[in-house]
């Protein structure tokens, strides 16, 4: 029985566990609501238009924007056709690899990622960093660090 212990968290740790995961869903949940209210942009809008704004060139081949969102490029590929209708961004063809495509940010793109960047960074400031001591803020800093070794996060922030 001690073996299996060493391996199965206890009721305090499945306690905290459950805890981190409902906090981290709620905290996802209110600040998706008020992106979406104060923007019209959806998160996933918004994880597009933040990987192309940051990309050089602003624009990615989708392949390349799947990965750095982590996401399957079907889903990707639903989202862009999406954006792509709003005028978000544009499709163009590879013009070193014709099999693939690259997405490109609109002017229109940019401005809605400008205008939502905002009241977005405001919501993350209220809700996280407003509420943690500067300490607390560089713990859960080293605790992410911690968890990153044993998980594949898309990219690093």
């Amino acid at each position: 029985m001690a073996e299996r212990r060493k391996t199965l968290p206890t009721s305090e740790e499945l306690r905290i566990w459950r805890d981190f995961i409902e906090t981290t869903e709620a905290l996802r949940s209110e600040l998706s609501s008020r992106l979406q209210r104060d923007s019209s942009l959806s998160p996933g809008d918004y994880a597009v238009l933040l990987a192309l704004r940051e990309a050089e060139g602003r624009q990615l081949r989708s392949s390349e924007l799947a990965a750095r969102i982590g996401w399957q490029r079907s889903r990707l590929s639903h989202q862009i056709g999406r954006m792509e209708r709003r005028g978000l961004i544009r499709r163009e063809e590879c013009v070193v690899d014709n099999r693939g495509a690259q997405v490109v940010l609109t002017a229109e793109g940019a401005e809605a990622f400008r205008n939502a960047s905002l009241p977005h960074l405001r919501a993350v400031w209220e809700l996280f960093v407003d509420v943690l001591t500067p300490d607390q803020v560089a713990a859960v800093g080293e605790i992410t660090a911690a968890l990153r070794t044993r998980v594949k996060v898309p990219r690093d922030t």
